[in-house]
């Protein structure tokens, strides 16, 4: 269905401001950035800064730590089995590395660990390639030219960006890494869209400073994930995939150490034990908990499981108060709603205007800013433009592109979403996007260091599952950075700690039981049942009961 006539009447407010809009882009004349004090001011409008969304944790690790109640309910939350129930005494798989997680870091763990002579066992939820990864657009951050960039301005680019709270040497990893990250997925064949002489092309991201953002059109996830799933099956001698197998819990031994995980196999809906000499955690993000009630771009698996896992086998939590509103989600039409409108539309030379048709934020701000200037044009001032549905959001200006760079820049450059809206008989080279913030990205996660380890022997964290690289707020472009560069460190740490020998010994659910006798201590949790492993969209009058029945049973 295209645009009705209501919002088509709206589309001409638009086209009256346009080519003014255009003549002061191209004359250099942009919205002045904001001050650090205006930021402060901006930021009070973004569902992160607003305290009643959030409460302290009552148990773990992190005790008292304030988080969304939507993470919080999950921590507060009995395991899906009983460890009592279980048999240790044998197991099913065994493995030297066990990757939990089948996205970009998880098959860059992989391939790492083999490479260090590990036999690997990538045990993922859904499909191999199933994940965020594959629904990232806009591009990949790395600072490759030496003459105008280097790792210097990208690092004072992401402490900048996560307001110089990230934690310093995870972020020193992610851009001294960055430039070898880009050569080695040339090498492993991954098609980066490059200009005439050959040279890879570059774009801005919202905070910054150079151009670095390496992109493959509008489809940079896709081609990454494309390069790494092909790489993984091409060594299947020494890499095994295990499909529709999300991980439920982790097993440790008598030593304290990671030894494994429960499967659960979704399409037999039975449970298999994996003993491995080390495990890494690459279980991706949450937007499907739909934090304060928003949309999302995420995978239909994105439900956080490995924050739950880690957490209650007794890894700490960072950064997890915070969570990532992509500014541009799409708000029309609704069964498109959420779906991610790359920030390269914006770093291209598209507006973002409001009913007026007037531009009313710098595009190129960071994430935060330019979703809490969305937020608060569409609630306070009343700028905001109606949706058929009831609900508001603003326009994000694709046909200037066209006018900016030649007709035909949005149809090549942008060819994911053009066919996407095409569908809907909009063209989006003549017509605006209706787009509103959309939960995007979980900015913190499980405590780890630089090398991947945690504070677990053997139990070691690669990408969007791990919190402090990106502090309060991340830099475009950092996401698919980030998976590579720390599934890379995890599989190489995880594969150097079995070459370590380290010490075996019986299985244990210890940590299980103790979380239970905690969260029943503490009056908490004991009708909820985490991971949740899919969304769940079910009444909590029927969950209940189904989930007392499923929890009375035995495991085997």
């Amino acid at each position: 269905m295209p645009y009705p006539e209501e919002l088509k009447k709206l589309i001409k407010i638009v086209e009256g401001t346009r080519a003014e809009r255009v003549a002061r882009k191209k004359a250099g004349e942009e919205v002045p950035f904001l001050s650090l004090e205006q930021r402060k001011e901006r930021l009070k409008h973004h569902p992160d800064f607003q305290e009643e969304g959030r409460r302290p944790l009552k148990v773990g690790a992190s005790k008292g730590y304030a988080i969304a109640h939507e993470f919080a309910d999950l921590l507060e939350a009995r395991s899906r089995i009983d460890p009592n129930k279980v048999d240790l005494s044998r197991w099913d798989l065994e493995t030297d590395v066990l990757v939990i997680g089948g996205g970009g870091a998880g098959s860059s763990a992989a391939l790492l660990a083999q490479e260090h002579g590990a036999k690997v066992l990538l045990a993922t939820k859904l499909r191999h390639g199933d994940a965020n990864t594959m629904m990232a657009e806009g591009g990949i951050q790395a600072a490759t030219k030496g003459d105008k960039d280097s790792p210097y301005y990208h690092y004072l680019d992401v402490m900048g960006g996560g307001h110089f709270t990230n934690v310093p040497e995870l972020v020193e990893r992610l851009v001294t890494d960055a430039p070898d990250v880009i050569r080695w997925l040339k090498a492993l064949g991954c098609n980066f869209t490059q200009i005439e002489d050959g040279r890879l092309a570059t774009l801005h991201g919202g905070g910054t400073s150079r151009k670095r953002m390496h992109y493959a059109a509008d489809i940079t996830g896709a081609e990454i994930m494309r390069t790494l799933r092909d790489e993984v099956r091409n060594r299947r001698a020494d890499i095994t995939v295990l499909e529709f197998s999300p991980a439920v819990e982790l097993l440790l031994n008598e030593h304290g150490a990671c030894a494994g995980a429960v499967l659960y196999n979704l399409e037999t809906e039975t449970y298999q034990l994996c003993k491995a000499k080390a495990v890494v955690m690459a279980t991706g993000g949450s937007g499907r908990l739909h934090v304060r009630g928003f949309m999302t771009t995420n995978h239909y698996g994105a439900t956080g499981d490995g924050v739950i896992l880690g957490y209650r086998a007794g890894v700490p939590v960072s950064f997890l108060h915070t969570v990532q509103y992509h500014p541009t989600g799409v708000a029309f039409q609704e069964q498109a709603e959420g779906i991610l409108i790359t920030e390269k539309f914006r770093g291209a030379g598209a507006n973002l205007v409001n009913v007026d048709g007037q531009q009313f934020v710098n595009e190129r701000e960071p994430r935060d800013i330019e979703a809490a200037s969305i937020i608060l044009e569409c609630t306070e001032k009343r700028k905001g433009v109606p949706t058929p549905s009831g609900k508001t959001g603003v326009w994000l200006d694709s046909p200037m592109i066209d006018m900016l760079e030649g007709e035909g820049t949005v149809k090549r450059e942008f060819p994911g979403k053009h066919i996407l809206f095409k569908r809907f008989e909009i063209d989006i080279a003549k017509e605006p996007m209706l787009i509103y913030p959309t939960l995007h990205y979980q900015n913190g996660g499980l405590e780890f260091k630089a090398s991947g380890e945690t504070k677990i022997p053997g139990f070691f964290v690669a990408g969007e599952v791990g919190g402090g690289i990106h502090g309060a707020n991340r830099l475009m472009g950092n996401s698919l950075l980030d998976i590579v560069v720390f599934g890379r460190v995890a599989g190489a740490s995880a594969g150097s700690f079995v070459k370590s020998k380290p010490r075996d010994g019986k299985l244990s659910l210890e940590h299980v039981s103790r979380y239970h006798a905690e969260l029943e201590a503490a009056g908490v949790g004991m009708d909820r049942v985490a991971p949740m492993v899919l969304p769940d969209y079910t009444p909590a009058d029927v969950k209940k009961k189904q989930w007392t029945a499923h929890y009375e049973g035995t495991l085997r």
